[in-house]
């Protein structure tokens, strides 16, 4: 019988004019604590992007995201907040706030694969 894992995930997201409430799907961040396992990636449409009159570059944005990712997974260099444990960061990067980088509101799971179903939501979400 094979191990079935918890899992959270969230949709990141960019808000180009927060007032306005529109954004573009980013992104997606996915989490397991069991296995403290973290996995963050990015997609910027580059078409979606161009469609908002956006504040940020799209090397801005990048790099933006690039830090976002780098804490998620905890990498070396992402400061005091990638020393956290895997919830932790998980929790602190899907919190509510009001900036031009939101996630949605993160939902659950069961899966015998992390990897795949990463993979599959990345996919249809993004």
């Amino acid at each position: 019988m094979h191990d079935r894992h918890l899992y959270e995930y969230a949709v990141i997201r960019y808000v180009p004019r927060v007032e306005r409430e529109e954004f573009i799907n980013v992104g997606l961040i996915m989490m397991c604590k069991r296995k403290r396992w973290v996995r963050a990636e990015l997609n910027i449409d580059q078409r979606k992007l161009a469609v908002y009159d956006s504040p940020l570059s799209a090397d801005e944005l990048n790099t933006q995201l690039s830090e976002f990712k780098l804490i998620g997974e905890g990498k070396a260099g992402c400061g005091p907040m990638g020393l956290l444990e895997a919830e932790e960061r998980f929790r602190w990067l899907t919190a509510v706030k009001s900036s031009v980088i939101q996630t949605s509101r993160p939902h659950t799971g069961l899966t015998e694969n992390l990897d795949a179903t990463f993979d599959r939501l990345m996919s249809e979400l993004v």
